[in-house]
Protein backbone atom coordinates (compact mmCIF):
# COMPACT_ATOMS: atom_id res chain seq x y z
CA UNK A 1 0.00 0.00 0.00
CA UNK A 2 2.88 2.46 1.12
CA UNK A 3 4.29 2.12 -2.72
CA UNK A 4 0.76 2.36 -4.34
CA UNK A 5 0.54 5.72 -2.10
CA UNK A 6 3.64 6.73 -2.95
CA UNK A 7 3.10 6.69 -6.85
CA UNK A 8 -0.53 7.97 -6.29
CA UNK A 9 1.77 11.53 -4.82
CA UNK A 10 4.26 11.05 -7.53
CA UNK A 11 1.92 11.33 -10.28
CA UNK A 12 0.06 13.85 -8.38
CA UNK A 13 3.29 16.46 -8.26
CA UNK A 14 3.94 15.96 -11.85
CA UNK A 15 1.07 18.21 -12.96
CA UNK A 16 2.10 20.67 -10.12
CA UNK A 17 3.60 23.98 -10.38
CA UNK A 18 6.38 23.30 -8.81
CA UNK A 19 7.47 20.11 -10.32
CA UNK A 20 7.32 22.19 -13.87
CA UNK A 21 8.99 24.82 -12.11
CA UNK A 22 11.75 22.80 -10.66
CA UNK A 23 11.68 20.37 -14.12
CA UNK A 24 12.51 23.30 -16.07
CA UNK A 25 15.17 24.37 -13.79
CA UNK A 26 16.67 21.18 -14.49
CA UNK A 27 16.68 21.66 -17.81
CA UNK A 28 18.50 25.03 -18.01
CA UNK A 29 21.06 23.76 -15.50
CA UNK A 30 21.21 20.61 -18.07
CA UNK A 31 21.98 23.25 -20.99
CA UNK A 32 24.80 25.10 -18.83
CA UNK A 33 28.02 23.49 -19.90
CA UNK A 34 31.07 23.75 -17.84
CA UNK A 35 34.52 24.41 -18.87
CA UNK A 36 37.37 23.60 -16.42
CA UNK A 37 40.06 25.99 -17.91
CA UNK A 38 36.55 28.89 -18.04
CA UNK A 39 36.28 28.88 -14.55
CA UNK A 40 40.10 28.77 -14.17
CA UNK A 41 40.87 31.67 -15.74
CA UNK A 42 38.01 34.07 -15.31
CA UNK A 43 39.11 35.59 -12.64
CA UNK A 44 42.45 36.28 -14.01
CA UNK A 45 40.74 38.03 -16.96
CA UNK A 46 38.70 39.60 -15.10
CA UNK A 47 41.27 41.17 -12.84
CA UNK A 48 43.06 42.54 -16.29
CA UNK A 49 40.13 44.22 -17.06
CA UNK A 50 39.16 45.66 -13.47
CA UNK A 51 42.46 47.72 -14.00
CA UNK A 52 41.63 49.42 -17.27
CA UNK A 53 37.42 49.66 -17.73
CA UNK A 54 35.88 52.03 -16.33
CA UNK A 55 32.84 50.99 -13.66
CA UNK A 56 31.51 54.44 -13.53
CA UNK A 57 29.86 54.64 -16.87
CA UNK A 58 27.39 53.48 -18.91
CA UNK A 59 29.38 50.93 -21.33
CA UNK A 60 28.32 48.28 -23.96
CA UNK A 61 30.89 45.41 -24.25
CA UNK A 62 30.91 42.86 -27.40
CA UNK A 63 32.21 39.13 -26.77
CA UNK A 64 33.04 37.41 -29.55
CA UNK A 65 32.96 33.56 -29.57
CA UNK A 66 31.50 33.05 -26.21
CA UNK A 67 31.86 29.76 -25.86
CA UNK A 68 30.12 27.95 -22.80
CA UNK A 69 28.76 31.68 -20.96
CA UNK A 70 30.95 31.40 -17.80
CA UNK A 71 32.79 34.24 -19.11
CA UNK A 72 29.72 37.28 -19.90
CA UNK A 73 28.27 36.38 -16.67
CA UNK A 74 31.05 36.47 -14.23
CA UNK A 75 32.51 39.84 -16.40
CA UNK A 76 28.56 40.98 -16.13
CA UNK A 77 28.16 40.62 -11.72
CA UNK A 78 31.09 42.64 -11.45
CA UNK A 79 30.73 45.35 -13.81
CA UNK A 80 26.64 45.98 -14.05
CA UNK A 81 27.54 49.20 -15.62
CA UNK A 82 28.27 47.40 -18.86
CA UNK A 83 25.43 45.85 -21.29
CA UNK A 84 27.48 42.62 -22.55
CA UNK A 85 26.52 41.08 -25.88
CA UNK A 86 27.55 37.41 -25.77
CA UNK A 87 27.66 35.92 -29.79
CA UNK A 88 28.92 32.30 -30.56
CA UNK A 89 28.57 30.35 -33.81
CA UNK A 90 27.72 26.89 -32.21
CA UNK A 91 24.09 25.99 -31.32
CA UNK A 92 25.15 24.31 -28.31
CA UNK A 93 26.76 27.17 -26.83
CA UNK A 94 24.30 29.64 -28.11
CA UNK A 95 21.85 27.26 -25.86
CA UNK A 96 24.22 27.46 -22.63
CA UNK A 97 24.95 31.14 -22.85
CA UNK A 98 21.36 30.92 -22.77
CA UNK A 99 20.96 28.95 -19.79
CA UNK A 100 23.31 31.09 -17.85
CA UNK A 101 21.74 34.39 -18.21
CA UNK A 102 18.38 32.81 -17.57
CA UNK A 103 19.65 31.23 -14.40
CA UNK A 104 21.41 34.32 -13.03
CA UNK A 105 18.95 36.77 -13.93
CA UNK A 106 21.35 39.76 -15.14
CA UNK A 107 19.52 42.32 -16.63
CA UNK A 108 22.64 43.64 -18.35
CA UNK A 109 23.53 40.50 -20.40
CA UNK A 110 22.01 40.70 -23.35
CA UNK A 111 20.18 37.26 -25.61
CA UNK A 112 23.66 35.39 -27.45
CA UNK A 113 23.31 36.63 -31.11
CA UNK A 114 24.99 34.23 -33.63
CA UNK A 115 28.05 35.24 -35.12
CA UNK A 116 30.08 34.03 -37.80
CA UNK A 117 34.05 35.99 -37.31
CA UNK A 118 34.84 34.73 -40.46
CA UNK A 119 32.32 36.67 -42.12
CA UNK A 120 32.65 40.46 -42.95
CA UNK A 121 31.53 42.98 -40.02
CA UNK A 122 28.43 43.78 -42.18
CA UNK A 123 26.98 39.96 -41.43
CA UNK A 124 27.66 40.78 -37.94
CA UNK A 125 23.43 40.86 -37.07
CA UNK A 126 22.54 44.14 -34.96
CA UNK A 127 26.08 45.69 -34.74
CA UNK A 128 26.23 48.87 -36.12
CA UNK A 129 29.71 50.83 -36.54
CA UNK A 130 31.46 52.66 -33.31
CA UNK A 131 29.20 50.59 -31.28
CA UNK A 132 31.41 48.96 -28.92
CA UNK A 133 33.38 50.42 -25.75
CA UNK A 134 34.88 46.95 -24.86
CA UNK A 135 35.39 43.86 -27.17
CA UNK A 136 36.59 40.20 -25.63
CA UNK A 137 37.69 37.52 -27.12
CA UNK A 138 39.31 34.65 -25.10
CA UNK A 139 40.63 31.24 -26.64
CA UNK A 140 39.19 30.99 -30.31
CA UNK A 141 42.14 32.12 -32.43
CA UNK A 142 43.54 28.85 -32.07
CA UNK A 143 41.46 27.00 -32.13
CA UNK A 144 39.82 28.38 -35.40
CA UNK A 145 40.86 29.16 -39.31
CA UNK A 146 42.96 31.96 -39.78
CA UNK A 147 39.63 33.29 -41.72
CA UNK A 148 38.48 34.13 -38.15
CA UNK A 149 41.47 35.99 -36.82
CA UNK A 150 41.90 38.40 -39.85
CA UNK A 151 37.62 38.26 -40.03
CA UNK A 152 38.19 39.79 -35.91
CA UNK A 153 40.30 42.28 -36.63
CA UNK A 154 38.58 43.73 -39.69
CA UNK A 155 35.08 43.81 -37.91
CA UNK A 156 36.43 45.09 -34.34
CA UNK A 157 37.91 48.03 -36.80
CA UNK A 158 34.79 48.76 -37.84
CA UNK A 159 32.75 47.96 -34.61
CA UNK A 160 34.78 49.32 -31.76
CA UNK A 161 34.68 52.73 -30.50
CA UNK A 162 37.67 55.42 -30.53
CA UNK A 163 39.73 54.92 -27.87
CA UNK A 164 37.41 51.33 -27.40
CA UNK A 165 39.43 48.54 -25.97
CA UNK A 166 40.43 44.89 -27.28
CA UNK A 167 40.93 42.13 -24.96
CA UNK A 168 42.52 38.93 -26.25
CA UNK A 169 43.26 35.67 -24.72
CA UNK A 170 45.21 33.13 -25.07
CA UNK A 171 48.42 31.03 -25.84
CA UNK A 172 50.74 32.73 -28.59
CA UNK A 173 53.98 32.43 -30.53
CA UNK A 174 56.23 35.44 -30.56
CA UNK A 175 58.38 36.22 -33.71
CA UNK A 176 58.15 32.73 -34.88
CA UNK A 177 59.05 31.08 -31.63
CA UNK A 178 56.66 29.70 -29.25
CA UNK A 179 57.75 29.00 -25.48
CA UNK A 180 57.23 26.87 -23.17
CA UNK A 181 57.44 23.46 -24.51
CA UNK A 182 53.92 22.50 -23.19
CA UNK A 183 52.70 25.40 -25.49
CA UNK A 184 54.84 23.76 -28.28
CA UNK A 185 53.04 20.02 -27.70
CA UNK A 186 49.74 21.77 -27.63
CA UNK A 187 50.35 23.82 -30.86
CA UNK A 188 51.36 20.82 -32.73
CA UNK A 189 48.32 18.74 -31.33
CA UNK A 190 46.19 21.31 -32.22
CA UNK A 191 47.45 21.28 -36.06
CA UNK A 192 47.32 17.81 -36.11
CA UNK A 193 43.60 18.01 -35.22
CA UNK A 194 43.44 20.39 -37.74
CA UNK A 195 45.77 21.79 -39.77
CA UNK A 196 43.88 25.24 -40.46
CA UNK A 197 44.37 25.30 -36.42
CA UNK A 198 47.41 26.71 -34.03
CA UNK A 199 48.45 29.39 -31.94
CA UNK A 200 48.69 32.38 -33.53
CA UNK A 201 51.94 35.05 -33.99
CA UNK A 202 51.66 38.34 -32.19
CA UNK A 203 53.54 40.28 -34.46
CA UNK A 204 50.71 38.98 -37.22
CA UNK A 205 48.30 40.23 -34.69
CA UNK A 206 49.96 43.46 -34.18
CA UNK A 207 49.89 43.86 -38.31
CA UNK A 208 46.62 42.64 -38.36
CA UNK A 209 45.68 45.31 -35.79
CA UNK A 210 47.88 48.27 -37.46
CA UNK A 211 45.43 47.95 -40.67
CA UNK A 212 42.48 48.13 -38.88
CA UNK A 213 43.78 51.39 -36.88
CA UNK A 214 44.44 49.29 -33.42
CA UNK A 215 47.47 49.80 -31.50
CA UNK A 216 48.54 46.71 -29.66
CA UNK A 217 49.37 48.82 -26.22
CA UNK A 218 50.02 46.09 -23.68
CA UNK A 219 51.19 42.51 -23.01
CA UNK A 220 49.91 40.62 -19.92
CA UNK A 221 51.60 37.35 -18.74
CA UNK A 222 48.64 35.40 -17.51
CA UNK A 223 48.36 32.27 -15.96
CA UNK A 224 49.39 28.67 -17.41
CA UNK A 225 51.58 30.07 -20.09
CA UNK A 226 48.63 32.79 -21.74
CA UNK A 227 48.75 36.44 -22.48
CA UNK A 228 46.44 39.18 -22.49
CA UNK A 229 47.15 41.43 -26.07
CA UNK A 230 45.22 44.94 -25.01
CA UNK A 231 44.76 46.85 -28.56
CA UNK A 232 42.65 50.45 -28.11
CA UNK A 233 41.48 52.22 -31.03
CA UNK A 234 43.06 55.16 -32.51
CA UNK A 235 40.97 56.59 -34.76
CA UNK A 236 38.42 56.12 -37.17
CA UNK A 237 38.71 53.63 -39.92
Amino acid sequence: MHLFWAFAQFRKCLGSPYFASLEGSCRRRWKMLNAAAADRNKEPILDVLRSRVASDRPLVALEISSGTGQHVVHFAKAFPNITWQPSEIESQSISSIEAYREHHKLQNVKPPMYLDVSQSWENWTGLQPESCDLIVNINMMHISPLACTTGLFNGVGKILKPQGLLLTYGPYAFNGSITPQSNVDFDHSLRYRNPEWGLRDVSLLKTLGQENGLRLEEIVDMPANNKCLLFHKDSVV
